[in-house]
Protein backbone atom coordinates (compact mmCIF):
# COMPACT_ATOMS: atom_id res chain seq x y z
CA UNK A 1 0.00 0.00 0.00
CA UNK A 2 1.12 3.53 -0.76
CA UNK A 3 1.73 5.97 2.07
CA UNK A 4 0.07 8.65 -0.06
CA UNK A 5 -2.70 7.71 -2.49
CA UNK A 6 -3.64 9.75 -5.55
CA UNK A 7 -6.96 9.86 -7.36
CA UNK A 8 -8.23 12.23 -10.04
CA UNK A 9 -11.85 13.22 -9.31
CA UNK A 10 -13.94 14.71 -12.09
CA UNK A 11 -17.58 15.47 -12.76
CA UNK A 12 -19.63 12.96 -14.73
CA UNK A 13 -23.35 13.55 -15.31
CA UNK A 14 -23.21 16.33 -12.69
CA UNK A 15 -21.67 14.13 -9.96
CA UNK A 16 -18.16 14.00 -8.53
CA UNK A 17 -16.63 10.60 -9.33
CA UNK A 18 -13.21 8.99 -9.68
CA UNK A 19 -11.62 5.95 -11.30
CA UNK A 20 -9.04 3.66 -9.76
CA UNK A 21 -8.72 0.76 -12.17
CA UNK A 22 -6.16 -1.03 -9.97
CA UNK A 23 -8.81 -1.28 -7.25
CA UNK A 24 -11.72 -2.03 -9.57
CA UNK A 25 -13.36 1.38 -9.15
CA UNK A 26 -14.91 3.08 -12.18
CA UNK A 27 -16.94 6.29 -11.83
CA UNK A 28 -17.07 5.71 -8.06
CA UNK A 29 -19.30 8.54 -6.81
CA UNK A 30 -18.74 10.92 -3.94
CA UNK A 31 -22.03 11.57 -2.14
CA UNK A 32 -23.56 12.88 1.10
CA UNK A 33 -21.48 15.93 1.93
CA UNK A 34 -18.23 14.92 0.21
CA UNK A 35 -19.02 16.94 -2.97
CA UNK A 36 -19.30 20.08 -0.84
CA UNK A 37 -15.95 19.33 0.82
CA UNK A 38 -14.38 18.79 -2.62
CA UNK A 39 -15.74 22.08 -3.92
CA UNK A 40 -14.54 23.90 -0.80
CA UNK A 41 -11.06 22.44 -1.32
CA UNK A 42 -11.04 23.59 -4.95
CA UNK A 43 -12.16 27.05 -3.88
CA UNK A 44 -9.49 27.52 -1.20
CA UNK A 45 -6.80 26.41 -3.64
CA UNK A 46 -8.14 28.61 -6.45
CA UNK A 47 -8.46 25.67 -8.84
CA UNK A 48 -10.63 26.54 -11.81
CA UNK A 49 -12.27 23.89 -14.01
CA UNK A 50 -11.82 21.18 -11.37
CA UNK A 51 -14.82 19.42 -12.87
CA UNK A 52 -12.51 18.36 -15.72
CA UNK A 53 -10.25 16.62 -13.22
CA UNK A 54 -7.85 17.53 -10.45
CA UNK A 55 -5.46 15.59 -8.26
CA UNK A 56 -6.50 14.58 -4.77
CA UNK A 57 -3.71 13.18 -2.63
CA UNK A 58 -4.72 11.49 0.62
CA UNK A 59 -3.11 9.61 3.46
CA UNK A 60 -3.83 8.40 6.96
CA UNK A 61 -0.52 10.03 7.98
CA UNK A 62 0.20 13.74 7.97
CA UNK A 63 2.31 14.87 5.02
CA UNK A 64 3.84 18.16 3.85
CA UNK A 65 1.40 19.96 1.59
CA UNK A 66 -1.82 18.57 3.10
CA UNK A 67 -4.55 21.21 2.96
CA UNK A 68 -7.46 19.56 4.76
CA UNK A 69 -7.69 17.18 7.71
CA UNK A 70 -10.76 14.98 7.96
CA UNK A 71 -11.57 13.45 11.35
CA UNK A 72 -13.52 10.20 11.73
CA UNK A 73 -16.90 10.61 13.44
CA UNK A 74 -18.81 7.32 13.19
CA UNK A 75 -19.66 4.27 11.13
CA UNK A 76 -23.03 4.58 9.38
CA UNK A 77 -24.81 2.81 6.51
CA UNK A 78 -21.81 0.57 5.76
CA UNK A 79 -19.55 3.62 5.38
CA UNK A 80 -17.79 6.21 7.50
CA UNK A 81 -18.72 9.77 8.43
CA UNK A 82 -15.86 12.27 8.51
CA UNK A 83 -15.87 15.95 9.44
CA UNK A 84 -13.52 18.67 8.35
CA UNK A 85 -11.36 19.06 11.43
CA UNK A 86 -8.90 21.60 10.08
CA UNK A 87 -7.94 23.56 7.02
CA UNK A 88 -4.22 24.27 6.86
CA UNK A 89 -3.64 28.01 6.77
CA UNK A 90 -5.63 30.99 7.91
CA UNK A 91 -9.00 29.98 6.46
CA UNK A 92 -12.01 29.65 8.73
CA UNK A 93 -13.45 26.14 8.69
CA UNK A 94 -17.17 25.94 8.05
CA UNK A 95 -18.87 22.93 9.69
CA UNK A 96 -18.83 20.18 7.08
CA UNK A 97 -19.34 16.43 7.27
CA UNK A 98 -19.40 13.78 4.59
CA UNK A 99 -19.91 10.04 4.17
CA UNK A 100 -17.21 7.89 2.59
CA UNK A 101 -18.61 4.67 1.15
CA UNK A 102 -17.20 1.14 1.59
CA UNK A 103 -14.71 1.85 -1.24
CA UNK A 104 -12.57 3.42 1.52
CA UNK A 105 -11.73 -0.19 2.53
CA UNK A 106 -9.99 -0.62 -0.84
CA UNK A 107 -7.37 1.77 0.56
CA UNK A 108 -7.44 1.03 4.30
CA UNK A 109 -8.32 -2.13 6.22
CA UNK A 110 -9.96 0.00 8.93
CA UNK A 111 -11.24 3.55 8.66
CA UNK A 112 -8.38 5.89 9.63
CA UNK A 113 -8.84 8.25 12.56
CA UNK A 114 -7.72 11.11 10.31
CA UNK A 115 -7.39 11.52 6.56
CA UNK A 116 -4.98 14.18 5.32
CA UNK A 117 -5.82 15.65 1.92
CA UNK A 118 -4.05 17.80 -0.63
CA UNK A 119 -5.92 19.24 -3.60
CA UNK A 120 -3.86 20.08 -6.69
CA UNK A 121 -4.64 21.28 -10.19
CA UNK A 122 -3.48 19.26 -13.17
Amino acid sequence: MNAINIIKPYKWEGMWVFDDFERGLVREPFVSGIPEIIEFGLKIKGIKNGENGFLLLFSDSEFKGADIILEWVTFECNGDIYRVAKIIGEIEVPPMEGWLCPALRKYYKDAPKNIYIQVKGT
